[in-house]
């Protein structure tokens, strides 16, 4: 045998079971993947709870969202969008705009001389250019033209606080009332009837974003009980005034007349429709309509054009690439208040309660039968399932150690009566009976955060009040921005609201001006 054929035979008798053990574990290839991949599933659900648990120990979070199925990458953050998030969850939670919206179209005088900022042809072209895209009656009349013309002269900042409360509110309807063919100008209904406030109460008790009645809200499916109101619930409202909107259409044909019927009801609309002899054009039955409604149509008409026209008027509305903030929801499945939430989750209540608008308590009730959700920033939610059991656990120790002092605590001779004082305002009063804002404002059934020298407030206070000597600084007539001011700090300096401020400066943005001159009396 030659030194060649040596060296083959050596080289098979080596690699001889090496081919043997190949063959044989090309058997069990399908055993050894589905062992591997359950090997990466318990990896990956290991890795989520040490991730979820990672949530709770670290805040901020920044490792929460992960595309792995697309790119394996972590997903990129935006930290302007959080800075977004808290200006416009600002906006949304201190909104005071309805008192402006209601007295509008109810005390409007249609005789007074408006400063003419647009010129009448312009007007007339632009009408009939939105009216061809829309099924509305879009006509020009003197009524219209005042409403507009009064908007631009001096109500430039009301409207661009309207216009950045849209971008939250807007993509949040049209999906609903497409599914339902209604035109998505409808969504301007919502403008009007609430100034975009889902916690707003008429003085005649409609409530929420789409000013539901109490009888109206419960035949279109809304729970309205002693701690839930689905009226003031954005979605859940927003369904049910679709419907609503549908069943107005199926009676008239004519979406005018259905902004008419929404607001005064249909036997009002029948009854002017009687009295003008039968006409059923909005503009000819308007005299025999309520004075609210006979100024509705017209502000929402308003609306549309000052909507779609803003940029040609320099409105300038807080505007970014991130239109609604991320949250997601939870089921309850035990009783807790929000402000257990908020202890929690390390979040402002304020900002708990913006996002759960339908709890009138700031509770949240388990009864069988019924789900109730709980509906977070997606961090915050994060936070809270990952900690579910321990803020259960902590929610029933409260809520048994208040169960006996309720009682007590509501009973009308431990009630305290207060009246409202020059330079008082609600954080003012809540701070000094150690209760909150929102506490004071459900007692005493207020519906924004204005109060008037000499009002009754009915607050019970657990802690005692102490008198102070300390008097608030006199609030002068006007007041010269200095450099770091801001409405916040002038409005603590002299005991006044926010609010308050804007309404007498309604020419004046938030961004002060070193040197621009306040009105404050």
């Amino acid at each position: 045998m030659n030194k060649y054929a040596l060296f083959l035979l050596v080289v098979s008798f080596l690699f001889l079971p090496l081919s043997a053990q190949v063959k044989k574990d090309s058997t069990s290839i399908p055993e050894k993947v589905i062992v591997h991949k359950e090997l990466e599933k318990q990896q990956a659900e290991k890795d989520s709870l040490e991730l979820g648990m990672k949530v709770v120990r670290e805040i901020p979070v920044q490792e929460i969202a992960m595309d792995t199925a697309v790119t394996g990458e972590p997903l990129k953050l935006y930290p302007e969008a959080d800075d977004f998030d808290k200006n416009l969850l600002n906006e949304l939670y201190n909104n005071d705009l309805y008192d402006y919206m209601y007295d509008e179209l109810v005390q409007m005088d249609y005789s007074e001389t408006v400063k003419q900022t647009l010129p009448t042809d312009t007007l007339k072209a632009r009408l009939a250019a939105i009216n061809e895209t829309t099924p509305f009656q879009i006509d020009y009349n003197p009524v219209l033209e005042k409403l507009i013309n009064k908007k631009l002269s001096y109500q430039r900042v009301y409207m661009e606080r309207l216009m950045t409360l849209s971008d939250y509110y807007f993509p949040l309807f049209e999906p609903y009332l497409d599914q339902y063919d209604i035109p998505l100008e409808m969504k301007y209904l919502a403008v009007v009837e609430s100034a975009l406030d889902p916690r707003i109460k008429s003085r005649v008790g409609a409530t929420g974003l789409w000013q539901f009645m109490f009888t109206t809200g419960r035949s279109f499916d809304l729970e309205v009980n002693s701690y839930v109101d689905e009226r003031m619930d954005p979605i859940k409202s927003t369904q049910a005034a679709r419907k609503f909107m549908r069943s107005l259409y199926n009676i008239y044909g004519d979406w005018d007349l259905v902004l008419a019927a929404y607001n005064s009801g249909p036997g009002n609309v029948n009854k002017a429709i009687r009295r003008s002899g039968g006409y059923k054009n909005y503009w000819n039955i308007r005299p025999y309509l309520p004075r609210e409604t006979a100024g509705y149509v017209p502000a929402f008409q308003a609306m549309m054009y000052l909507f779609k026209y803003g940029p040609e008027h320099g409105f300038q509305p807080q505007q970014t690439l991130y239109k609604t903030i991320a949250t997601d929801t939870i089921s309850i499945k035990r009783m807790i208040s929000l402000e257990h939430v908020a202890q929690f989750t390390d979040q402002d209540l304020e900002v708990i309660q913006f996002h759960n608008p339908s709890y009138k308590l700031d509770i949240i009730p388990v009864v069988e039968g019924k789900t109730y959700n709980l509906r977070l920033p997606i961090r915050d939610a994060a936070k809270f399932v990952s900690n579910e059991d321990a803020v259960y656990a902590f929610a029933k120790a409260e809520f048994e150690k208040i169960e006996k002092p309720i009682p007590e605590l509501l009973k009308a001779e431990s009630r305290t009566v207060y009246r409202v004082k020059s330079g008082d305002y609600l954080g003012k009063i809540a701070n000094r009976y150690g209760v909150r804002v929102s506490q004071i404002k459900r007692w005493n059934s207020l519906r924004s955060n204005n109060l008037r020298i000499g009002q009754r407030l009915y607050i019970h206070s657990r802690n005692p009040v102490t008198t102070s000597s300390s008097k608030p600084t006199e609030t002068p007539s006007t007041y010269k921005v200095k450099s770091g001011d801001s409405l916040w700090k002038i409005a603590n300096k002299y005991g006044i609201s926010i609010a308050s401020i804007r309404k007498m400066n309604p020419a004046k943005s938030d961004d002060l001006k070193i040197g621009d001159i306040l009105k404050l009396k």
